[in-house]
């Protein structure tokens, strides 16, 4: 039974540093652990029995539909059960959750979300339409809307969230909640309590960088 950890394309771009920390962490409690680079777009050729520990939604759909004989598990899902994370004191922080779409149907990661928000000391303080009701960011209506409708579906979006602080676990929220107008918290941020950096918000430079990096993985 082979253990493997996917930062999938967009925490790899986006929070490089981040990925080394998190694998050496799986590591050293939970190892051995390898790390898949290949995209899960790119058909990365995974042995039967493979568990799959994911931090990116769309990755965790992909291996979810595609990969029957693996099985795949949000970082989220790990530190809610183990114990070797030091969480980080927010001191009450209030803050929305953004459930990006390709989890829409989990409620395992929606729960894992939230109580490890609790132990990080944060206040959650829910929109209308989360969870199994969650509805897109406005990111996946790149290439198929102009650039400026796919912004106003952004900043509608954002205005759904009742605090300025918005939790996301999905890189490209992150862009989206900065361009509708909020400050996007991404989860692995959090855990490490570090602030998070916007870098490319421009969705078609966005997607730009990402189309780039899954043709070279």
């Amino acid at each position: 039974m082979t253990t493997i950890f996917a930062p999938g394309c967009a925490l790899a771009i986006e929070n490089p540093g981040a990925t080394e920390r998190i694998v050496a962490l799986l590591d050293e409690h939970m190892g051995p652990i390898q790390r898949l680079d290949t995209c899960c777009r790119n058909s990365p050729e995974l042995q039967p029995g493979t568990t799959v520990i994911n931090v990116c939604a769309g990755c965790d759909k992909r291996y979810r539909e595609n990969y029957p004989d693996c099985t795949t598990v949000s970082l989220w899902e790990i530190l809610d059960k183990e114990e070797f994370w030091d969480f980080p004191d927010h001191k009450g922080a209030s803050m929305s959750v953004l459930d990006p779409c390709p989890v829409r149907t989990e409620s395992r990661v929606h729960d894992a979300v939230r109580s490890l928000l609790v132990k990080m000391n944060i206040e959650v303080r829910e929109a209308e339409k989360i969870r199994n009701k969650s509805i897109c960011c406005g990111d996946s209506a790149w290439g198929v809307l102009p650039t400026d409708k796919i912004i106003r579906k952004m900043k509608q979006r954002a205005d759904q969230m009742p605090e300025e602080e918005v939790v996301v676990y999905c890189v490209s929220c992150i862009k989206s909640i900065h361009n509708g107008g909020k400050i996007p918290r991404h989860l692995v941020d959090l855990l490490f309590g570090n602030p998070t950096t916007i870098g490319t918000c421009d969705p078609d430079l966005w997607h730009g960088e990402l189309e780039a990096y899954v043709n070279a993985h």
